[in-house]
This record gives C-alpha cells, sequence and structure tokens, in this order.
C-alpha cells in the first residue's frame, strides 16, 4: 500500500492486505509458527517482525542465519507513524512520502475533531473466555497500548485505562491475591461483567479480531450488561478488528470509520 509490493517475498498466512495484490506472494505460516527454513531459503534482505505477534525463538533463529530482522513495538499512533517513516526513508520512494504527509494531516483532523467533544466512555474487549467453574471474562487493553491510544486520539475515553493485569487469572477476576508481575507483561487486563457494569461505558466496541466477536457474541453482552449505557442506547458495535490493531497504512481505513462510533448525538 506504500508502494514497495516489488519487494515483498513473503508473507504470512493471515496477511489479507492490500486486496487483489497478494497472489503469488509465498505464505510461510502464522506468526506464531512461521516456516523459519522456508524463510532462510528466500535469502531476505529484511525480515520484518513485531514484538507481541512473533517469538524470541523465531528472530534468534533468522538472525542466526544472517538475516537481519527488524522488531517493531509502537504503543501508540505517533511510534506506528514513525515505523512508516522509517519505511519511507529505507526505500526512498517519492510516492510513500507523499501518502504519509497526507495521512498525517487526516489524522491532525481526526485528533482536533476528537478533543471537540468529551471523551465517549468505551469497553473494547479483544479476547473472552470461561474459566472452569463457568465464569465469563474478557480481555481488554489498557493506556500503555496502539488500540488505547488510537480509540483515544478519535474522541474515546477507555473505561479500562489505568486497570492494570494482576496474575494469576484468579487475581485479575478479583477472587485471589495477586503476585508480582515482575517482567510479565501488564498492559492487558482480564475483566469481569460486574467490572465492565460498574464502569458504565457509554459506548462497546467488538472487533473481529484478534477473537471474532459476532452477533452471537453481541446478544450475549447485551443480555449480561442490560444496565450499561452502551446496551441502553444501542451503542455495541461490531467492528473490523484490523482497523483497531493493526498498526500501519490500516490507520487510514481506521481513521475514516472510527471516529462516527463515538458520536453520540
Amino acid at each position: 500500500s506504500l508502494g514497495f509490493g516489488d519487494t515483498v517475498v513473503g508473507i504470512t498466512d493471515y496477511c489479507i492486505y492490500p486486496e487483489g495484490q497478494l497472489e503469488g506472494i509465498p505464505r510461510l505460516g502464522g506468526p506464531k509458527n512461521p516456516r523459519v527454513d522456508e524463510i532462510i531459503a528466500l535469502q531476505p534482505d529484511l525480515v520484518i517482525a513485531n514484538r507481541e505477534e512473533n517469538t524470541p525463538r523465531t528472530v534468534e533463529a533468522l538472525q542466526a542465519a544472517g538475516i537481519p530482522v527488524w522488531v517493531t513495538f509502537p504503543r501508540s499512533v505517533a511510534e506506528a507513524m514513525d515505523v512508516l517513516w522509517a519505511f519511507t526513508r529505507l526505500y526512498k520512494r517519492g510516492s510513500a512520502v507523499a501518502k504519509l504527509q497526507v495521512l498525517e494531516r487526516v489524522l491532525d483532523i481526526a485528533e482536533e475533531a476528537g478533543a471537540e467533544h468529551p471523551p465517549v466512555p468505551f469497553f473494547c474487549p479483544i479476547w473472552q473466555e470461561t474459566t472452569a467453574d463457568g465464569r465469563l471474562w474478557w480481555m481488554t487493553f489498557n493506556r500503555q497500548t496502539y488500540a488505547h491510544d488510537l480509540l483515544t486520539l478519535l474522541g474515546g475515553g477507555n473505561v479500562f485505562a489505568d486497570r492494570e493485569r494482576r496474575y494469576p487469572l484468579e487475581a485479575d477476576l478479583g477472587t485471589a491475591e495477586p503476585q508480582d508481575a515482575g517482567e510479565r507483561d501488564t498492559r492487558y487486563p482480564r475483566v469481569t461483567p460486574e467490572e465492565v457494569r460498574a464502569a458504565q461505558p457509554e459506548v462497546i466496541l467488538l472487533p473481529s479480531e484478534p477473537y471474532p466477536f459476532g452477533e452471537v457474541e453481541l446478544v450475549q453482552m447485551m443480555a449480561l450488561l442490560p444496565d450499561v449505557p452502551a446496551v441502553q442506547n444501542g451503542r455495541v458495535y461490531l467492528v473490523d478488528g484490523t482497523l483497531i490493531t493493526w498498526f500501519g497504512t490500516r490507520l487510514a481505513s481506521a481513521l475514516a470509520h472510527l471516529p462516527a462510533l463515538f458520536a453520540l448525538e
């Protein structure tokens, strides 16, 4: 989408954009289980990885084979834009510079529009499961993430912005004492229906990935949370998850589609 497609020698099994432009490019497995030998055989000049999506074992194996690996880890929209600008410096193509300049301008406009009104309290789960004894919980994200920064910039107010993940799961769900998290990731807390009810979000976003929230989960959530403003006012939305969690050029589509979800008038 930035115009560097002729340099791409391999993609993941889950790459879907740009639509219609991926035919014939070798697919080399998923982010957690890539076929490293096949990647090495392609002898790429660079492999682009991500700290959240790829494993240290994969990165180390590629580096041991002499292949440079760029590990990205943006936790804000600004950091995601820095990654895109780094691409343009690497490939030195003027058309990409022009595209990013336009994207930055649209981003500024969206940020200005989002700041015109008080933040709209929202809840956005990215996963759900039940405990062995049947208690439902949702995983969400706090302020240390790209998804939080994006939705906040567009006018949202994350009701779990300051909620850290606690270990073990029972501690996160409020039924056990938490352990010292140490170096474990605390950016993705697991919350209960009771916590969501107490937070009273005005908007609930149900993204299609990483967990495939659909009509079944929407109906389930509305039944569980009838006294939450988002449910009472019909503001529980199924959303294309790539707009929320895929940093990069998907940001342009996010800016076009997500702000309307926080317009309460």
